[in-house]
């Protein structure tokens, strides 16, 4: 049960807290009606702004409406003008143009291609709204006179500008500078860049407006007559400077100035020279003889100017690659594209038809040659056959994307070449083979024949080209070898070819010494001839090459020498036979001999005495050019003839044989000796 005074005081509690929640009541409803009266107070200033608005926008929109169209009409208006104006300008299009058109471009293009563009504008806008108006007609004309005066200064500029390449620059294009320590690119400027860019512009200006494509003519047949100008001017250069001073040059261009010149020899092709200085040198060591005759034109007399004409040909051949490469860099910023390939073909044909044809007349001369044996003028076709070949990617590079005919003329030639190569070379075997053996050709002492020196400098030549060679052999073999050549095959073919050679020589070499009565002579004749091959292929490749497929060359020619040296030996047996101790008659000392004994003994001096002599004369005039071999023969000879004749002498020297031994012992031992020493020598 609660106390009474607690329940008082909860009952105060409680009245102060409802006396509390009534005042706050009455508050929030005074508060409630103040934000009423707000709110319709706020309604209704909005609707009276909405109301304004209203009116204030049915007032401008009507304005705006007006004020839009009038603006559309100035502007339409403002057009109007302009294009008025821009069609009044195509009527004075003609007379504005017409001075500058008729005074041409020379000398201000900008403003004359700016005149063609007006003119240009006029006759489409003419053919498009007017096509019957004179106005039409008028510039047409102008137009068209324009465009010709353009095409005219197309073609001068090119002809004024285009200039022939000397043959100094293309030397030192094809060659380059070796002695310089910087050595610089050499770069051909066929325009100068003034009128290149003027060139250029008349070009694009052509194709893309005047929808003309003849400039490309006027452009391949101006730059073709240079090209070709300048490959024959090198040509000529060569045979100038050869007439003048012997050997073709090219000035060096030190940092490339261009005013200071110093002579430079051209880096010539191995030619004939080198196998005709391999022979001097073999001269020089007693080894060369030119007495014999052969139906084989001397290659030692070949004409020099064979060389400068091969150098110019093979020079001509890179200048040609190098200056064909510079003109297609210049085509292509003249020509367009989808015309390149077509105006560089047609630029190019003339010098290429040129070289085409002058490598036609080499093969022609080669041809011509075989038939009279004059193999020395087939060798040009050698050196010349292998720059073609080295040249032929270069070749094919800049010949893409030209005609299939332009591109075959490189190959057909080199075929050509391999084919008569081919043809000379089995002709040359044969010739060896089948020289005819004249008694009044023969050389009279036994030297080396000029059959014999004339094959085996054609075989040194054939060292510089030994792959040029085994292409020519290759290609004319059918077997399935063939098909996969290769240098090793091609120097197998090579050394076969030579060992053929070699042995057609010794066939031939061992007729032709059945002409000489004399075994003796004849045996110093083949061992003369084969001791010149011997060294001929020791102090050349030539025998590395020959071991290819013969291992044993080297031996069985120094066996055959030995051979005719044994034979010749027995040349003296009819001289020795004489004193010989078993054809000696029997004597007792001390017992007289009788008369049939000295009498013997008188003839067995004498037929040595006259034998003797008689060998002595005849052999003087024989030869062994090779001081060695010479010198060993008279050293062999000599001993055996000495120790015979000094054991005759021993074994009658106190035998009284005679009354006048001086009549009989003509000659001493060294006397003898002295005899034998000089022979083969005609100074003697």
């Amino acid at each position: 049960m609660i106390p009474p005074q607690e329940a008082s005081a909860r009952r105060r509690e409680i009245e102060d807290k409802l006396k509390q929640e009534e005042e706050t009541l009455s508050f929030i409803r005074d508060n409630l009606e103040k934000s009423d009266q707000l709110t319709k107070n706020m309604v209704s200033i909005l609707s009276s702004f909405e109301s304004r608005l209203m009116k204030l926008e049915n007032s401008i929109i009507p304005v705006h409406k007006q004020t839009e169209n009038l603006q559309r009409l100035q502007e339409n208006v403002e057009k109007t003008l302009s294009c008025l104006d821009h069609v009044i300008s195509y009527y004075h299009v003609a007379s504005d143009t017409e001075k500058i058109i008729r005074e041409g471009p020379t000398g201000r293009l900008e403003e004359y291609l700016g005149s063609m563009a007006k003119i240009q504008k006029a006759v489409e806008y003419f053919q498009d709204n007017s096509p019957d108006s004179p106005e039409l007609n008028k510039v047409k004309l102008l137009f068209e006179r324009g465009k010709e005066s353009l095409e005219s200064e197309f073609r001068s500029l090119m002809t004024r500008h285009s200039k022939v390449v000397s043959p100094v620059l293309i030397l030192d294009l094809i060659s380059g500078d070796d002695e310089l320590e910087v050595q610089e690119e050499v770069v051909l400027e066929h325009l100068p860049e003034s009128a290149l860019q003027d060139v250029v512009r008349i070009s694009h200006w052509l194709v893309e407006y005047g929808r003309n494509h003849d400039f490309m003519n006027v452009y391949y047949q101006i730059r073709s007559s240079q090209l070709d100008r300048s490959i024959k001017g090198l040509k000529e250069h060569f045979r100038k400077s050869s007439s003048s001073s012997g050997v073709p040059y090219s000035p060096a261009i030190p940092n490339k100035r261009k005013d200071t010149p110093t002579k430079k020899p051209v880096k010539r092709p191995g030619t004939i020279r080198k196998a005709q200085n391999l022979l001097k040198q073999y001269s020089q060591h007693g080894l060369d003889g030119k007495k014999g005759g052969s139906n084989l034109i001397p290659l030692e007399g070949r004409d020099d100017m064979l060389d400068v004409e091969t150098d110019a040909y093979i020079h001509c051949v890179s200048a040609f690659v190098k200056l064909a490469q510079s003109e297609y860099q210049l085509l292509t910023d003249i020509i367009p594209e989808h015309h390149q390939k077509k105006t560089f073909d047609s630029l190019i044909q003339d010098a290429l038809d040129g070289l085409m044809l002058e490598g036609e007349n080499i093969v022609s001369a080669a041809r011509k040659a075989i038939i009279r044996h004059d193999f020395s003028t087939v060798l040009t076709v050698f050196p010349i056959l292998r720059h073609l070949k080295q040249t032929k990617p270069e070749f094919d590079q800049v010949l893409q994307g030209t005609a299939a005919s332009t591109k075959n003329k490189l190959p057909g030639l080199i075929t050509s070449m391999e084919t008569i190569g081919a043809k000379a070379l089995e002709d040359f075997a044969d010739n060896i083979k089948n020289d005819p053996d004249k008694e009044y050709n023969m050389p009279k002492d036994g030297t080396v024949h000029e059959l014999t020196s004339n094959a085996i400098l054609f075989l040194q030549q054939l060292l510089d080209f030994q792959e040029t060679a085994g292409a020519m052999l290759a290609s004319q073999e059918t077997s399935s070898s063939a098909t996969s050549y290769n240098s090793e095959f091609s120097k197998r073919l090579l050394s076969t070819y030579i060992c053929k050679v070699l042995g057609n020589l010794q066939l031939n070499l061992l007729s032709k010494s059945k002409v000489y009565e004399d075994p003796a002579l004849s045996a110093i004749f083949l061992h003369n001839n084969y001791n010149y091959i011997l060294k001929s292929l020791e102090k050349s490749e030539l025998i590395q090459l020959v071991a290819v497929t013969q291992k044993t060359a080297e031996r069985s020619y120094r066996e055959h020498i030995e051979q005719q040296i044994q034979t010749y030996q027995r040349s003296w047996l009819k001289v020795t036979d004489y004193i010989t101790e078993k054809n000696l008659p029997v004597f007792q000392s001390g017992v007289k001999l009788r008369d049939k004994e000295r009498q013997m003994i008188k003839e067995r001096f004498k037929g040595f005495n006259d034998g003797l002599e008689e060998l002595c004369k005849i052999q003087k005039a024989w030869a062994v050019p090779d001081t060695e071999q010479r010198d060993r023969i008279r050293q062999i000879q000599k001993k055996i003839v000495k120790e015979t004749y000094g054991a005759f002498l021993q074994r009658y020297n106190n035998v009284p044989f005679t009354k006048n031994p001086e009549k009989y012992v003509k000659y001493q031992v060294d006397q003898v000796g002295d005899m034998i020493d000089r022979l083969f020598d005609t100074s003697a």
